[in-house]
């Protein structure tokens, strides 16, 4: 596998760069692919909003935790839920973790796109790695399949 990989810490240019980012998220000024997750605060209750960039493929529908087990992760766990917007848009989503094997291809897929100048150093394997490589990355990156979903416009 790869070199080091490089450890996820949320600094002020982060979220100030999340705000940015979800603003255009919300108001339908970004790819597709790209969605504002809300989860609830395991602890807090409070409702906690992070941009997020799904994997969509003929294997389903997929959350990817590229920053490995941070509070969205956590958050989702404890629930199983949680929504998507983007633009007017808002999609209530159940989710289920995925084993290793079923992760593989989509991090390998997750890693494929550009998106991998900002989260390819935090991953051992690169975009051309072999698969095995993927579902070793599994236990530092989660990823949920969207099990069950209702959109609706606001």
């Amino acid at each position: 596998m790869g070199n080091d990989t490089s450890h996820f810490r949320m600094t002020k240019l982060r979220r100030t760069a999340n705000a940015v980012i979800g603003g255009f998220i919300k108001y339908g000024v970004s790819p597709s692919d790209m969605q504002l997750l809300t989860t609830r605060g395991r602890t807090s209750g409070f409702l906690r909003t992070t941009p997020v960039s799904l994997v969509e493929n003929e294997l389903g529908r997929f959350l990817v935790a590229p920053y490995g087990e941070v509070d969205w992760v956590r958050n989702i766990r404890k629930d199983g839920y949680a929504t998507l917007r983007h633009g007017g848009w808002i999609e209530l989503i159940s989710v289920v973790d995925v084993d290793p094997e079923r992760a593989a291809p989509v991090l390998r897929e997750y890693l494929q796109h550009p998106r991998v100048a900002i989260v390819g150093p935090y991953f051992k394997a690169a975009p051309d790695s072999p698969l095995e490589w993927f579902a070793d990355e599994a236990q530092a990156h989660p990823v949920f399949e969207i099990v069950r979903s209702t959109t609706v416009r606001i």
